[in-house]
């Protein structure tokens, strides 16, 4: 019997990556990695008192009120059904969301003969990626040190219903063009915020392909091309 990998926790990034996604200006280049994983910079567009930022903040949620940038859990993921009203994400998603661009992302099934990977991705672009965005204060560094704040991110998902959960139960809560804005900027309500994201996040997940790929994406030191090609299918389209 198939069943599914319950941990969501790689994707990959191209160098034509930000100009698939068109309008995010700003966003600028990104440095190319077939297999990013937890614990790794990532390219990341937040606003920031009115003007757009590109920031590499690490990939694992490291709220301001813990007493080490080590300290677990540090989560890659934040729930959408929670991430407004949760104690570690409520105040990075009242007024520091992010968008984390993705050429696509992988998810895995368990079988009986290992973790088979697929590479999910939508035809002719790429995803942008709703994500949270933390600062954490290092206590070795002086107050007017750049460096004293160290940032961090998480990336929203979703219930995976609307793009039936043939490969995985959950999948990152995605963004339209006509919607960065909105998602960037600070006018929203959190309602509105959620209803905007469950509505661009479902529109994406209607054209979103996978196919299977090469069990190399197990190792996370393996990168390059290949491992986004299909393994031995054609791709199979994601719909409703």
């Amino acid at each position: 019997m198939v069943q599914n990998e319950r941990v969501c926790g790689r994707f990959a990034v191209t160098r034509e990556t930000p100009d698939l996604l068109g309008v995010l200006e700003g966003l600028g280049s990104v440095t190319e990695n077939y297999n990013v994983a937890p614990t790794e910079p990532v390219a990341a567009l937040r606003e920031w008192h009115g003007e757009r930022q590109f920031e590499t903040p690490r990939w694992g949620f490291v709220p301001s009120f813990y007493k080490s940038f080590s300290q677990r859990p540090q989560p890659i993921n934040a729930r959408v059904e929670t991430v407004a009203t949760n104690g570690m994400f409520r105040k990075a998603f009242a007024s520091s969301r992010c968008i984390v661009p993705a050429r696509g992302y992988y998810e895995w099934q368990v079988r009986a003969d290992g973790k088979q990977p697929f590479f999910i991705s939508a035809p002719d672009s790429a995803l942008a990626m709703a994500g949270v965005m933390t600062a954490w204060p290092d206590p070795q560094k002086a107050d007017d040190d750049r460096a004293k704040w160290r940032l961090s991110v998480a990336i929203i998902t979703r219930d995976a219903h609307v793009a039936p959960g043939e490969v995985h139960d959950r999948m990152p809560a995605c963004l339209i063009p006509d919607s960065y804005d909105d998602w960037l900027g600070g006018h929203l309500s959190p309602d509105q915020l959620l209803s905007l994201l469950d509505r661009a996040s479902a529109e994406v997940a209607h054209d979103l392909t996978h196919w299977e790929v090469s069990r190399e994406v197990n190792n996370v030191r393996s990168s390059g091309p290949h491992l986004i090609e299909p393994l031995r299918c054609e791709p199979k389209s994601i719909q409703p």
